[in-house]
């Protein structure tokens, strides 16, 4: 027993040290890339926006499809069927009259359930800590399955609807902000023009 486990200390020598820069080389990634990404957010906050809600919106369906979690995929199809449509309307040029109410519409609805779905989940954490479930007759396990289930709805699809909808608003106001421009420039260019046709009659006078 004692020469095999000397034959095993013997094998695997030096490799604490190659542990130990592994470690280093792993925090070392960890703080450089956070370094990035905060230079990143701060000097191109749009592309930083729309990269990170790409990711969060897509990528959970691989694991969704992978792990057979077909609850969550049916709600996220549904979501973003209805969250492209808005999108699409909020980005159009000349913006709809109605598409402002549409889009704040939409996303307070979800803000609203998402809100709920949280607040339901942590409850049922709470009561599941405390043992009220057995109140119930419902095991830990389920109640707290239950309960963490609620809580990532709530918290997944409220950060993503606001991220949304901040693009949207984005959107829907420089919109706004270049049909209000355009507006202006063409009212001051036939105020110009009334006042060039105005001038000649006064002279003539």
């Amino acid at each position: 027993m004692r020469v095999e486990h000397a034959r095993m200390h013997a094998k695997h020598r030096g490799h604490e040290a190659m542990h130990a820069e592994m470690v280093l080389i792993l925090i070392a990634t960890l703080v450089v890339a956070q370094l990035l990404l905060v230079q990143w957010k701060q000097r191109h906050p749009r592309s930083y926006n729309m990269v990170t809600l790409f990711q969060m919106w897509v990528v959970p369906v691989y694991f969704t499809v992978k792990l057979h979690w077909w609850r969550f995929l049916v709600i996220w199809i549904l979501f973003s069927a209805v969250t492209a449509f808005v999108t699409f309307r909020a980005t159009r040029k000349p913006l709809v009259q109605t598409t402002p109410r549409l889009v704040y519409k939409w996303f307070l609805l979800i803000y609203k359930i998402s809100y709920a779905t949280g607040i339901i989940g942590y409850m049922a954490v709470m009561f599941t800590l405390f043992g009220l479930n057995l109140l119930f007759k419902i095991k830990p396990e389920d109640a707290m399955d239950f309960g963490i289930s609620l809580l990532f709805y709530g918290l997944y699809y409220g950060v993503l609807e606001r991220d949304f909808a901040e693009m949207c608003a984005d959107y829907m106001a420089s919109t706004i902000g270049r049909c209000s421009a355009s507006t202006s420039s063409a009212s001051a260019a036939g105020a110009s023009w009334e006042r060039s046709r105005r001038v000649p009659t006064a002279k003539r006078r």
